[in-house]
């Protein structure tokens, strides 16, 4: 009979390593949360002022400009992005950007919803498509971020300033965890539930002048769910942006963004964000180039995320994978960092801001008990 491995001595302090719920701040407690909204309509004054400020906090830490709108809407960030493109695909041709399976969705959307025949540029998993070849005389649907294959744009320099079409960023695993150059930015989507460590259900839409410009001008050809419109009597409807939510949003979530938004200025600001997230991602980078049996699914050191960090396994299916992360789970090691259910057998471990370093760091002999315990098994 093989031998196992000696348990490691040390468990990560938080193993909470989801990408999705991510995990809560550094010393967070449901406690410390600010309760006086709770129970009380969002179309009060103490509801729209703490909605308010919520809009307010990401403006500041984001260094938005005040030419850019936030509003906080339904569904998550897929809820955003949906309401982005019903809203304002049709007026000009579009080129759907795919690399994994949210950017799939998104080219679902547009053909089979809302027949609009895109032009769709696809690489595979772990790889990113020729960016210089794009034709912006389209608007261009992409995500900043892979969260399901750990790939991401490099930056914004692709993207031209006298762009025709729009640009409809996916950033909901980019945002507080990258510099983003605003300006190249028509459309942008997140949810708290990522890089704030956030409750999910709620989105946040952020539309820059040339997009208003769109609602104002364009009607699109299909109907519009309630929760979509965004414009009325041929104007934006500006309260969505100053906290008046197209629908009743859950106060309680609204307060612990709150909370993740105060606790990021506590620790510099989205410039702070960005260090703790680099410095996760090259904690896990070190122990990737330490252990030959691993290695990263995006290959590009350039293109690869920093957030939602996808890992390959030498000689791992999916069955290798689903027992290697419950094992780590079982043991309170790690949880949830097993591959998303589209993308090739791997791990995918977060290392957004709210993970410590110190963690990725621990979880390192944790990795090794966990391969060579599911191999002699």
């Amino acid at each position: 009979m093989t031998e196992l491995p000696a348990r490691p001595a040390h468990l990560p302090a938080r193993p909470y390593f989801s990408s999705g719920p991510c995990a809560k701040p550094p010393g967070w407690s449901a406690a410390t949360l600010a309760t006086d909204s709770l129970g009380r309509s969002h179309r009060s004054k103490i509801g729209k002022t703490r909605l308010q400020y919520s809009i307010d906090l990401m403006r500041e830490l984001l260094k938005l400009p005040d030419t850019h709108r936030i509003g906080i809407v339904p569904g998550s960030d897929t809820g955003a992005y949906e309401m982005a493109m019903w809203t304002m695909l049709g007026a000009k041709p579009v080129t759907a950007l795919a690399w994994e399976s949210f950017g799939e969705g998104w080219v679902t959307d547009a053909v089979k919803q809302l027949k609009i025949d895109p032009t769709v540029v696809r690489a595979d998993y772990g790889q990113l498509p020729d960016l210089g070849a794009v034709d912006w005389s389209n608007d261009v649907l992409f995500t900043w971020n892979g969260t399901t294959s750990g790939v991401r744009v490099p930056n914004a320099d692709w993207i031209p300033a006298d762009r025709e079409g729009l640009s409809f960023a996916d950033a909901t695993s980019a945002v507080f965890a990258y510099d983003i150059d605003w300006d190249k930015i028509d459309v942008a989507t997140f949810s708290w539930q990522k890089v704030l460590g956030g409750e999910g259900g709620h989105g946040v839409l952020i539309l820059g002048p040339r997009a208003v410009e769109r609602l104002e001008s364009y009607t699109p050809a299909w109907p519009l769910p309630k929760v979509f419109r965004l414009v009325s009597k041929g104007k934006l409807t500006e309260g969505v942006f100053k906290g008046e939510t197209i629908n009743t949003p859950s106060m309680l979530a609204v307060e612990d963004c709150i909370a993740a938004l105060e606790w990021a200025k506590t620790v510099g600001g989205a410039d702070g964000l960005i260090a703790r997230s680099d410095a996760n991602a090259a904690a896990l980078d070190q122990i990737v180039a330490d252990r030959p049996w691993l290695g990263h699914l995006a290959a590009d050191e350039a293109t690869r995320s920093k957030t939602s960090v996808c890992l390959t396994v030498e000689g791992a299916d999916e069955a290798f994978i689903k027992a290697f992360a419950g094992l780590l789970e079982k043991e309170k090691a790690a949880y949830d960092i097993a591959g998303y259910r589209d993308a090739p057998p791997g791990l995918r471990i977060w290392c957004g801001a709210t993970v410590d370093t110190a963690d990725i760091v621990a979880l390192g002999p944790w990795l090794d008990w966990a391969y060579a315990s599911v191999k002699a098994a």
